[in-house]
């Protein structure tokens, strides 16, 4: 028998220093929900899988050999991850309330989404709002008319 699984088809790997802080990070800030955890030596996660509705995000400890390193290790940020949410501002407070960095306020955007930015502890950033990709794949750019 297959097990389940999640509905998702893009699920990206995110790298942490210290992976067991991080998830707790973001189920307590963010919402999401721890669903596998798999411990490694000397306190360390091997992988995990957290979900938020049908969004799933895999944690684990970097990996140096590997080349897979936090943000914070490597310097920068070279993406970031977008959720979508039906409240955003209650979703700001509670991402506040846990110690988020904003590095774009809540606010309505030209292109229709109601959102904001944000770092975790670590320097990963995430967009939380009501853009839904698609809106526009009909040809009809938003910013055509804007010149």
């Amino acid at each position: 028998m297959t097990p389940p699984s999640t509905p998702s088809s893009l699920y990206p790997s995110l790298y942490y220093d210290d992976a067991p802080k991080a998830i707790e990070f973001l189920c307590r800030a963010f919402g999401f929900e721890k669903r596998l955890v798999v411990p490694g030596p000397d306190g360390t996660v091997m992988h995990s899988e957290l979900t938020f509705g049908d969004a799933v995000v895999m944690v684990g400890t970097v990996k140096k050999e590997r080349g897979l390193l936090s943000p914070r290790a490597a310097g920068g940020v070279t993406s970031a991850l977008s959720i979508r949410i039906a409240d955003p501002d209650a979703h700001h407070a509670r991402a506040v309330a846990a110690g988020a960095v904003i590095t774009h306020p809540l606010k309505d955007e030209e292109y229709g989404s109601r959102g904001y930015m944000c770092t975790d502890p670590e320097g990963h950033q995430w967009y939380f709002g009501t853009y839904s990709p698609g809106a526009w794949w009909d040809g009809k750019d938003p910013f055509q008319s804007k010149g």
